[in-house]
């Protein structure tokens, strides 16, 4: 039996994590999409795909390729180079040095998170400018009292 040598990239094993340079252009995917109000079913017509297969691109659990990337700069209004903006010095450690220390040291960002996009745009959805601001107040006032009791 003759076999070949594994020569090339290594291939990610079903059980790895997903790249972070990867998860971070998902994020933003997400993002984007998010704020244009649109669903993952939506983006996905719009690009010829499901909308579960928008949603392991969202979660960089699968690669987006660059006219697969061209096509979302396109449906989503925004140059390619969004989809790599405000990354992080960590992420891209994390993809160079694919070792557990690193993996370890890398968070995702919390304000890329559908929980947060869905709470600014229903903070600011409130009409009223003064009730607004005392719900930002009482927020804040809230994450103080929890950080000073921990």
């Amino acid at each position: 039996m003759n076999q070949k040598p594994t020569v090339g990239r290594r291939r990610r094993r079903k059980s790895d994590k997903p790249n972070p340079i990867d998860v971070h252009v998902g994020s933003r995917v997400r993002l984007r999409r998010t704020l244009l109000g649109m669903s993952q079913e939506k983006l996905g017509e719009a690009i010829g795909l499901t909308f579960q297969q928008v949603q392991k691109y969202e979660r960089g659990a699968n690669r987006i390729g660059a006219s697969r990337l061209y096509d979302l700069s396109r449906v989503l209004d925004v140059p390619v180079s969004f989809f790599f903006d405000d990354i992080n010095p960590e992420v891209v450690a994390a993809a160079v040095d694919p070792g557990e220390a690193a993996a370890q040291r890398y968070e995702p960002d919390p304000m890329m998170r559908r929980e947060t996009l869905e709470l600014v745009r229903a903070y600011y959805r409130i009409p009223d400018a003064q009730l607004r601001r005392r719900l930002f107040d009482l927020t804040k006032a809230i994450a103080n009292a929890c950080v000073s009791n921990n």
